[in-house]
């Protein structure tokens, strides 16, 4: 989805986060400080508070690009037709079944009873408008691509709904298990469809009550659910930018979660009395990239002598605090199509400056560098304009506030920045579509602006390709040409850390980082 784009000196911080942690499930770890407190059974009922670094600037799934947005509102508002168990496998949803009933057909049963929570009825028409209105031309979704394969949705009945293919599309089941999957009310669409960004309908756990930008936004428990009811009446969540001021609030119980607990703060995380720490191993990568229409990024060489020039162990020790690895691909190790014999560009100052000199670039040049205000990022910027300076290049950094951070890089008006993709799917072709195809340009992830031919073919070979072992070799030839062509420098894996009072239970974080909270508890 979105752009899925998780954002994030120089002091090396001494704390060993993994020694201390303790398995708690599927690629999670909670730790936590304090005296056990006996074990109570779990309560209903009650408001739910939950800190939030960034507010969603969209609401309405066929426009969301970024992970923090949907965050808000997909598994809680929004369902889709199948989604992801803790293992990360395909649950039912709102269809019971599915089967391919041929290369360019899938088939899916769809549940019955279920209504939209402006009580609209769930139904095969539900499912072909909704998918319908994300392929519109003049709807103009920036996830439009991510459903160009389909050349029809049919309603056989009711309760049967079809996707028929112009081509073999391999990925469209952890396509229509993301954010990008979710159903919309039809009556919404027909009736107010321009007001979607702001108020949502779906048929989740929770119905919409309010939102003010900028400071918080109240979902409410739904009476009518067609499936296990929450725990909790009602969520409130706040926008709380500040990192301390976020702890700060779980420590005082202001707050019962607070999410992207920032590396500075889990020393103080593990060992307050009355947070628990909860880690999950994601999906994601960050990076820095560069606006390849731009002098001097245009040139191949002026990249990869900065491929050379960054140090990566020092960021990932220094900045992260070893949460997270390094990375050598845009795609994680735990994504499908993941190459794990590239071999990455070796730190090598004297390299860096010939290739600077070959470019034409021997005294170097000005550039700027652009961010959000996520302290880590910031602290990453700092780290690479004093690694640059080394060979030259005077970096200036840029600090923007998330939502002018997005619209800024979506015009394409920066030359450098620090960004990442939060794989939304799992499959390698939500990295490869998004991020480095010449049609996703700005909004839709390719911020590098980035346009080969031979890329393009092969991501829409791979996307077509059945077998999987000839679709890894696909995304094995990719990941390779974009190591050498350099428009992103991949720096470490995500990890997603959040925290949490110590009277809440039932909470995990999901691979792709969205917050789980159909289950939550506060004893």
């Amino acid at each position: 989805m979105k752009k899925a784009r998780l954002f994030g000196s120089l002091l090396a911080l001494t704390l060993t986060v993994g020694a201390v942690l303790t398995g708690c499930g599927a690629g999670q770890e909670q730790t936590g400080s304090g005296n056990s407190a006996p074990a109570e059974s779990p309560k209903a009922g009650g408001t739910l508070i939950v800190a939030r670094k960034a507010d969603a600037n969209n609401l309405d799934p066929h426009f969301i690009t970024n992970i923090p947005s949907a965050n808000y509102i997909y598994g809680k508002v929004y369902e889709s037709l199948i989604s992801r168990d803790k293992n990360s496998e395909y649950k039912p949803t709102l269809a019971t079944e599915w089967k391919q009933v041929d290369d360019l057909t899938w088939e899916f049963k769809l549940r019955t009873g279920v209504t939209f929570h402006d009580g609209a009825p769930f139904n095969a028409e539900a499912v072909k408008k909704t998918f319908e209105r994300a392929k519109d031309p003049k709807v103009a979704s920036p996830r439009a691509s991510n459903f160009s394969m389909i050349k029809e949705i049919k309603a056989v009945d009711d309760q049967t709904v079809q996707f028929i293919l112009d081509y073999p599309f391999a990925p469209l089941l952890s396509i229509l298990a993301s954010s990008e999957g979710s159903i919309l009310s039809p009556k919404a669409i027909s009736e107010h469809s321009d007001t979607l960004s702001k108020q949502p309908v779906g048929t989740g756990p929770f119905k919409f009550e309010s939102w003010t930008p900028g400071q918080e936004m109240t979902l409410v428990n739904n009476d009518s659910y067609w499936g296990e009811k929450p725990k909790v009446d009602k969520v409130v969540y706040k926008v709380v930018p500040e990192d301390t001021t976020r702890i700060a609030m779980i420590e005082a119980g202001e707050a019962h979660i607070g999410d992207q607990l920032p590396v500075t703060e889990v020393e103080r995380a593990q060992t307050s009395p009355n947070m628990t720490m909860v880690r999950a191993e994601g999906l994601g990568v960050e990076y820095i990239g560069f606006n390849v229409t731009k002098k001097p990024f245009d040139d191949i060489r002026v990249r990869q002598a900065i491929a050379h020039a960054i140090e990566k162990e020092a960021i990932v020790k220094g900045v992260y605090n070893n949460v997270g690895n390094e990375a050598v691909s845009a795609m994680s190790s735990k994504v499908i199509g993941y190459n794990p014999n590239l071999q990455d560009y070796s730190y090598d100052v004297n390299e860096a400056k010939k290739l600077l000199a070959e470019a034409g670039y021997a005294n170097g040049f000005k550039t700027t560098i652009v961010t959000d205000d996520r302290k880590e990022r910031m602290n990453v910027a700092e780290v690479i304009q004093s690694q640059l300076k080394g060979i030259g290049i005077d970096v200036e950094i840029k600090v923007m506030e998330y939502g002018a951070y997005l619209e800024f890089t979506d015009k394409g008006e920066h030359d450098m920045f620090i960004g990442g993709w939060g794989n939304a799917t799992g499959d390698g072709d939500y990295n490869q579509y998004n991020v480095f195809h010449s049609s996703s340009k700005g909004s839709a992830g390719n911020l590098a602006f980035y346009n080969n031919p031979e890329v393009d073919k092969l991501i829409e070979d791979g996307r077509r390709e059945k077998d999987p072992q000839k679709r890894n070799e696909i995304y094995a030839k990719l990941q390779e040409i974009e190591l050498k062509e350099a428009p992103v420098i991949p720096i470490r894996t995500i990890d997603h850390v959040s925290v949490t009072a110590k009277d809440v239970r039932g909470f995990w974080l999901s691979p792709v980082g969205y917050l789980m909270l159909d289950k939550v508890t506060i004893q």
